[in-house]
């Protein structure tokens, strides 16, 4: 991660309940639960004991605990060893460590502005028919 953990300004500690609306500028790291809406233009750190129920648009996002939600990031997405998530992943890259229980749909941009499907259909050498004709 380019930002690194030192650079968090906003947490919500274990044992600590946060419900709502909670925009922030610069990185949070959540070690308690959270349900609501998380905004941020920096890094979203969950924490083993993190508990999160939310969609989340941030640079980064790191997940060492549990999400319930989308992720779209901006840099790259990383599930640690400890990380459970349910939700759709879109990044330009993808960071999982063994150990990782995940059910959802990614979409890897490789930092590609264009649409992924027409990417990857170019090239295999554009769509082609199921039945086999051309």
């Amino acid at each position: 991660m380019a930002q690194g953990k030192d650079s968090i300004n906003s947490v919500i500690g274990q044992g600590s309940i946060f419900e709502g609306k909670f925009y922030i500028a610069g990185s949070l790291k959540i070690d308690g639960k959270f349900e609501g809406e998380i905004k941020t233009d920096e890094a979203l750190y969950i924490g083993e004991t993190g508990k999160v129920k939310t969609n989340i648009a941030a640079k980064e996002v790191t997940i060492s605990g549990t999400l319930i939600g989308n992720i779209k990031a901006e840099n790259e997405v990383r599930l640690e060893e400890t990380g459970r998530m349910l939700g759709d992943i879109q990044a330009p890259y993808l960071d999982l460590a063994k150990g990782v229980v995940a059910k959802g749909n990614i979409t890897i941009t490789g930092g590609q502005k264009k649409d992924v499907k027409k990417i990857v259909e170019e090239s295999f050498g554009g769509p082609r028919p199921l039945d086999g004709k051309d």
